[in-house]
């Protein structure tokens, strides 16, 4: 059974998986996002105090803090028990369009020209991690969630904002890739 689990798994698994997920949300009435957890952490620290934002009830979230939390144990375990180590497999293409970039292909999960120690450490990956990070945090606060609060929870309860945001996601990504990336390395 365990040889079965560490083996790659089609990548429909995932959406089956997420469409039971999102049907028992659904059922109790519980919308999915994981950006919204922060909010909930900051209040649950006592933020509400100073900052009106997070003055609310965030013990009523508090499963959501739970799915985060079981998120993180599972990503733990996944990666370390039950990965087989073998780097993850991308087309011949996408290889082909990393090298043109700079990028060796992944011997891991990411490429290690961004997401290494040594990369961390340097001005220029500090710079582009931490805009990032920026990037991320404020668009997932100025969006109302993030991609998959938008993607996943707001398209399966029929949300127009959601559907605006989602295309907006996919217009970025594309700009990102083909115009900003291979400018930045």
């Amino acid at each position: 059974m365990l040889e079965l689990i560490k083996q790659p798994w089609p990548w429909y698994t995932s959406g089956i998986v997420i469409v039971l997920v999102m049907a028992i949300l659904l059922f109790f009435g519980k919308s999915f996002g994981f950006s919204s957890n922060f909010r909930t952490i900051c209040a649950a620290c006592g933020a509400g105090k100073n900052v009106k934002f997070f003055d609310f009830n965030w013990k009523a979230q508090t499963w959501n803090l739970m799915f985060l939390i079981g998120a993180i144990i599972g990503g733990f375990i996944s990666n370390e028990f039950l990965s087989n180590g073998e780097a993850v497999q991308i087309s011949q293409a996408t290889i082909q369009d990393l090298q043109a970039i700079g990028f060796a292909a992944p011997q891991g999960l990411q490429p290690e020209e961004i997401f290494s120690t040594e990369a961390l450490f340097s001005l220029k990956g500090f710079l582009i991690l931490l805009g990032g990070g920026f990037l991320i945090g404020f668009g997932s606060r100025y969006g109302g969630g993030c991609t998959s609060g938008h993607a996943i929870s707001g398209l399966s309860n029929l949300q127009l904002p959601s559907l605006i945001a989602v295309i907006g996601f996919f217009i970025g990504g594309l700009v990102m890739t083909h115009l900003l990336l291979p400018l930045i390395f």
